[in-house]
C-alpha cells in the first residue's frame, strides 16, 4: 500500500512558477513509476509527465515540454513537478500518480495510487 500526499499547490501570475511535491508512504517507493496528472474544470484528468524508478528516463505531454520538469529523490520517497512560466490554461487540481513497476507513458488505468490533487491557479 502506498499513499501519496501532494503539496505545493497554489495562486500564481502568468508567467510565473511553482513548484510541486509529492510525497509517497512505504519502503519500495523506487519501485514505482511515477507521474503527474491534472484535471480542469469540466475537463476530463489528463497525463501530464512521467519519470521512471531510477529517475533516468522522463516524458511530458506537449503543452508543457520546456516548461515543466519532473525529477524525483529517491532517499526522500518524493516526487517533484516544476512548473515554470505557467499560463491560464495550466489551471487544474494537480494529481501525483504511482504505477508498480510501470513505464514512464502512464496512463489513467496503469496507475495503482493517486493522491488527492493540489489545486492549481494561473491568473492572467
Amino acid at each position: 500500500q502506498v499513499q501519496l500526499v501532494e503539496s505545493g499547490g497554489g495562486l500564481v501570475q502568468a508567467g510565473g512558477s511553482l513548484r510541486l511535491s509529492c510525497a509517497a508512504s512505504g519502503r519500495t517507493f523506487s519501485s514505482y513509476s511515477m507521474g503527474w496528472f491534472r484535471q480542469a474544470p469540466g475537463k476530463e484528468r489528463e497525463f501530464v509527465a512521467g519519470i521512471g524508478r531510477s529517475g533516468g528516463i522522463t516524458y511530458y505531454t506537449d503543452p508543457v515540454k520546456g516548461r515543466f520538469t519532473i525529477s524525483r529523490d529517491n532517499a526522500k520517497n518524493t516526487v517533484y513537478l516544476q512548473m515554470n512560466s505557467l499560463k491560464p490554461e495550466d489551471t487544474a487540481v494537480y494529481y501525483c500518480a504511482a504505477a508498480y513497476r510501470g513505464s514512464v507513458y502512464l496512463s489513467l488505468n496503469s496507475c495503482d495510487y493517486w493522491g488527492q490533487g493540489t489545486q492549481v491557479t494561473v491568473s492572467s
